[in-house]
């Protein structure tokens, strides 16, 4: 607002210093040249044309002024420029009217000829000196936002060589010793006679190899890049609520399961999938920390136990740890899957396993399920258990 009313302002005064404030011609036809530069952004050149008259007559000098100025900004062609210059110098040296005009005064015609000059070069050069620099600073602009994109591509490769010197390492030293397992496993599997100690042995095969199918999908999403990587991670193993029952089964733990979904039946692959996941790592963790343990497993849909649910989310509002914005619980209760693992205390007889851990899982599984649209709670209970519950709305997936 302030660069047009400004410009129109000091027109107008110019026009008053100038003829006064007696209503006539001149202070007429100045006032609407100064007004006429309200639209001298949209319309530059048609608005200086119509300041000239106000220069010719009234003789002011800012509105014709403003005016070249707008154009030399606006509108910069050379042969424009010019012969609005010379327009300008023209309104300028001649006065009003022409018969007043005396072509033997030399000196003074001299002089005005040059004030004329002066007049009209000033507002092209300032014009162009600020186009140019409005140029120079979108140029800079441009350069800045290819820059960034240079070191994004740069990023990438590093990312992208990153990735396939850990897929190196992976392949190279985590193949290489789960093989081993596996190849030990089938060696006490064929030579034992106890049947315990067999079918221990046949678990741990059995893992072994799916550990390795796994591990050779993820090797092959590390290495690809691009379209690859998303069709290397379609085909990747996609684990859903059909292999709960044998993820229990070969986890060595006392686990009751209260599946109250049908796998498959509704739903989506990746919600089934982040909740097999939940409770694989939450099982994990009890071997690590609660060897002994009590343990049950409970899916349901959200939408089947919406009492039930209110009261949880009450609760696990008041966990520290619960991450759950305040009234999601709620929105999300529509439609969805709820997984809830918890365990009693370990039991003190129990032989704590030497696993090592690094204190990712359960930020991982957070980050999971927020990336879903959902919520995991992760807390300590009075009887000195633990509870991990998850929240997956279906339209995730």
């Amino acid at each position: 607002m302030v660069p047009v009313v400004v410009p129109v302002l000091l027109a107008i005064a110019d026009a008053m210093l100038v003829n006064g404030l007696e209503l006539d011609l001149e202070v007429g036809v100045s006032m609407l040249a100064a007004a006429a530069l309200v639209l001298r952004r949209r319309f530059p050149l048609l608005v200086f044309l119509f300041t000239l008259p106000g220069l010719y007559i009234g003789y002011i000098w800012f509105a014709p002024m403003i005016g070249l100025y707008t154009l030399a900004v606006r509108r910069p062609g050379r042969a424009r420029l010019g012969v609005c210059a010379v327009l300008l110098i023209a309104a300028h040296f001649f006065p009003y009217p022409i018969t007043d005009f005396e072509l033997t005064v030399y000196r003074e015609n001299t002089l005005v000829l040059i004030d004329a000059c002066v007049t009209s070069a000033a507002p092209i050069a300032l014009g162009l000196l600020v186009r140019t620099r409005q140029e120079l600073a979108s140029r800079v602009e441009d350069l800045t936002r290819s820059l960034r994109r240079e070191d994004r591509l740069l990023a990438d490769r590093v990312k992208t060589t990153e990735r396939a010197r850990l897929a190196r390492e992976m392949h190279d030293v985590v193949a290489h010793q789960v093989s081993l397992i596996s190849l030990q496993a089938g060696a006490v599997q064929v030579s034992t006679e106890d049947p315990e100690a067999r079918a221990g042995a046949r678990t741990i095969r059995e893992l072994s190899v799916r550990t390795l199918e796994e591990l050779r999908h993820m090797v092959g999403v590390l290495r690809a890049d691009g379209g690859e990587a998303a069709e290397a991670h379609r085909l990747a193993p996609q684990p859903d609520l059909t292999e709960l029952p044998r993820l229990i089964e070969m986890s060595a733990l006392d686990v009751t399961y209260e599946g109250g979904v049908a796998a498959g039946a509704s739903g989506t692959k990746t919600v089934e999938r982040a909740a097999f996941r939940t409770v694989q790592e939450a099982l994990t963790n009890i071997r690590k920390h609660a060897p002994g343990a009590r343990v049950r497993v409970r899916v349901d849909p959200v939408d089947a136990v919406r009492g039930e649910g209110s009261k949880r989310a009450a609760d696990s509002g008041r966990a520290a740890v619960s991450g759950r914005a305040e009234g999601a619980g709620e929105s999300r209760a529509a439609h969805g899957l709820r997984v809830e693992i918890r365990n009693g205390p370990p039991d003190a007889a129990a032989t704590v396993p030497a696993l090592p851990g690094g204190g990712h899982g359960l930020v991982g599984l957070r980050e999971r399920a927020q990336s879903l649209g959902g919520t995991l709670e992760a807390r300590h209970t009075s009887d000195g258990g633990f509870v991990v519950r998850a929240e997956f709305p279906y339209g995730a997936g």
